[in-house]
């Protein structure tokens, strides 16, 4: 691990001039802390909310279809940020916009004209960030000047905007003119438009701006670094970089492409990060690959490593800490422990001290299968913690094989002749492995939400299996041609292409029993489950509630006892009790919401649950740009 620290004053310890409103969220009684995705706005609760209606509907107007230069298609998946009286949004091609809380309304609008020739791999935005100069709020002055409070935008293309949040205007002490490129500067840069984006939020602390980066990592052994660097938040100078994989000048990738947390009180910054390039071949990256597949905790001050904690070693599966950190604080033996949860895409939940990273339940090194693949070595063993219990089946066989008919069954069946399956880290194989859970997980980038009342963790995930083969590259055109549906990359400079596809029956439903998506409640200070409850409806027909849905997006709790997702493929946002798991609310989208709600309380007293209904995938409903608010009459 490589660590350059570029004129960063010293600071030991904590950050004690920080106010509330240097997080993403201004600083109020009801503001919605991202760090926990808790809100202790209490206004609707489970005696109303099923008395929500639609407030307003704002369109941001930009196509839901790929950049010209090709790639994914759009996804707005951007979490409103409530800051000023004003509600800040982000989106896929690149904007910023500002809109009046309790209308809908457009206040201002900033495009960052993003390059349109990208071929992006995930055509995204999850948000924007706001920031607040304690030196200008020191000041006194209400509005604190041009650019005392800021609105940081992360474009797809991969340049970070200071945006003045009162109007929109850029920040031109910033950077260059109010941006900074951050594709100029990493060890390895990318070869084309898309390989290296910014998908997701930067995270703020004192006065410091810290981004991550989405790699496109399984297209070549030697894809772009993954550092995360931090700026100064006024002048975009650069104050410290980190890089995962310094020491292994053959990979790149270990990339924080999810959320960034930063704990202001102890001056923390947790960065979950993702696979080493290329994804499903390691064998030229030996060894655990350290601080890939990690919580690393990073002093904010310099950058310098407080502690990390490895959740995969030696990846071959595209199992990334996606899950954002979740922190909030346990009792045991009479004292408070800060404490962080770090999901996998494994489907296992690891809850660790956050000032030392060492675990709060007993994690046991399992012997794994070893990889049968030529010059391959994979990890003995993996890590998987007693408590909480598996969130995801962990092996699915030919003799589960589910459908709704049996020539669904025999199909399945039919599939998985040959193939691997031992287990969730049975290595990719030649002949082909199946991978339990599949690439989206297990628990994704929605991340986890944390209930202080009850001592709650509220999970979504998925349980969808998949194939993996590797493909000799000599062969790679040939298996393309042949195996058009599934998901071919070359990992160009290694020995093997990645082939992957779900494991689906002529029905286009899962082969693997449902429920296909659940959203799960975990006491926080036990490990123990709480409750389960299928999430969402697959929008196909004779698809039943029980079987849940696919879902990308988060929840948010509130005070009120309720929690608040949208996350599957029906166009739907869904109210939950906190305490039971029971559906008590269902609102009508525009689109199904490939994001995480918020809720905030309004200039007039009122509160609100925002949330950005995109849509997920034209082959389970339309694509949409709209953002939907919903509050009681």
């Amino acid at each position: 691990m490589k660590l350059t620290v570029l004129s960063a004053p010293r600071v030991r310890g904590r950050f004690p001039r920080l106010a509330a409103g240097l997080v993403c969220l201004a600083a109020s009684a009801t503001a919605q802390t991202p760090a926990s995705q808790y809100s202790p706005a209490d206004q609707i609760s489970r005696d109303n909310v099923a008395g929500l209606r639609v407030a307003w509907t704002y369109r941001t107007g930009e196509p839901t279809t790929a950049a010209p230069g090709g790639g994914k298609d759009a996804a707005f998946e951007a979490t409103p940020v409530y800051a000023d009286g004003l509600l800040y949004i982000g989106t896929p091609w690149g904007k910023a916009i500002a809109l009046d809380p309790e209308t809908g309304e457009e206040r201002w609008s900033f495009d960052a004209k993003i390059n349109p020739k990208g071929s992006y791999g995930d055509f995204a935005n999850r948000g924007v960030t706001f920031w607040a100069d304690p030196n200008a709020a020191a000041a006194g002055a209400p509005s604190a000047g041009p650019c005392g409070r800021r609105i940081f935008l992360a474009s797809i293309d991969s340049r970070l905007f200071a945006l003045d949040a009162a109007t929109g205007a850029p920040c031109t002490g910033f950077g260059d003119g109010g941006r900074i490129d951050l594709t100029l500067g990493l060890r390895r840069g990318p070869e084309y438009v898309g390989e290296y984006e910014q998908t997701s939020p930067p995270a703020v602390i004192g006065d410091l701006v810290i981004v991550g980066s989405a790699i496109a990592d399984n297209s070549r052994a030697d894809s772009p670094s993954g550092e995360v660097r931090a700026f100064d938040a006024r002048t975009g100078a650069l104050r410290w970089t980190w890089d995962p994989l310094a020491g292994s000048p053959q990979a790149g990738g270990a990339n924080a492409w999810s959320l960034i947390r930063v704990d202001a009180e102890r001056g923390l910054v947790f960065i979950p990060t993702g696979s080493p390039s290329p994804d499903y071949f390691g064998g030229l990256r030996p060894g655990d690959n350290r601080y890939a597949n990690s919580m690393v905790a990073l002093q904010a001050s310099t950058g310098e490593m407080a502690w990390h904690f490895q959740t995969v070693h030696h990846d071959l599966w595209d199992y990334d800490v996606a899950s954002p950190p979740t922190l909030f604080s346990i009792r045991r033996g009479g004292r408070e422990i800060p404490a962080v949860a770090v999901g996998s895409k494994t489907g296992h939940l690891f809850l660790l001290n956050r000032e030392t990273g060492e675990p709060l339940f007993t994690v046991e090194e399992r012997a794994v299968p070893p990889s049968d693949a030529p010059g391959e070595a994979a990890s003995a063993t993996q890590p998987v913690p007693e408590k909480p219990a598996p969130l995801v089946p962990q092996a699915f066989t030919a003799a589960e094989a589910w459908g709704p008919a049996e020539s669904d069954r025999q199909s399945c069946r039919d599939q998985m002749k040959g193939l691997r399956s031992e287990g969730t880290f049975t290595p990719p194989s030649v002949q082909g492995s199946v991978i339990v859970p599949g690439n989206v997980g297990g628990m994704h980038w929605g991340g986890t939400a944390y209930d202080p009342k009850s001592g709650s963790l509220i999970v979504p995930v998925n349980r969808i299996a998949a194939v993996v083969r590797l493909v000799p590259s000599e062969q790679f055109e040939a298996h393309r041609k042949e195996n058009q549906s599934w998901e071919t990359t070359r990992q160009r400079g290694a020995a093997f292409a990645m082939s992957r596809q779900f494991l689906r029956s002529p029905s286009g439903l899962p082969c693997n029993p449902p429920p296909f998506g659940t959203l799960t409640s975990i006491d926080a200070a036990t490990g123990q489950l709480r409750w389960e409850v299928p999430l969402g409806t697959l929008p196909l027909p004779g698809a039943q509630p029980e079987w849940g849905s696919i879902n990308l997006g988060g929840p948010v709790v509130t005070a009120g006892g309720l929690v608040f997702i949208g996350a599957s493929f029906d166009p739907a946002i869904r109210a939950f009790d906190v305490s039971t798991g029971q559906e008590l609310w269902r609102g009508e989208l525009p689109a199904s919401a490939r994001s995480t709600p918020m809720t905030f309380v309004g200039p007039g007293g009122k509160q609100y649950v925002v949330i950005a209904a995109g849509g997920h995938t034209p082959a389970f409903g339309k694509l949409d740009n709209a953002v939907v608010a919903f509050a009681l009459p």
